[in-house]
């Protein structure tokens, strides 16, 4: 199994007010992928860190394998829920992928 954690924060001209809704579509969508994108089988998505972290949000997600994680880069319904629900609002990624 692979561990892979994405961290982000929320771009600066993201309103204080849309913070809370963009977190909980982010939410329901990155978690919406188990069971869709082959190879995912767990995703945790972290929306309220503590006041400790560098990030605003972040992610875990477990697959089969490292050839599962570039299947889900590249899986076109992972890349829609990126498109129309993280990377509009996101920057600051970092990523970490790891043998579990």
């Amino acid at each position: 199994m692979v561990k892979h954690v994405v961290m982000w924060s929320f771009k600066p001209e993201v309103k204080e007010e849309d913070k809370a809704m963009r977190k909980e579509e982010m939410k329901k969508n990155l978690e919406g992928l188990v069971g869709v994108v082959p190879g995912l089988i767990d995703a945790h998505y972290v929306e309220t860190p503590l006041p400790s972290s560098t990030h605003d949000m972040g992610l875990v997600t477990t697959h089969e394998s490292p050839e599962a994680i570039k299947a889900y880069a590249k899986n076109p319904d992972h890349v829609k829920v990126a498109e129309t629900y993280v990377r509009p609002f996101v920057h600051n990624r970092s990523c970490l992928d790891y043998e579990a």
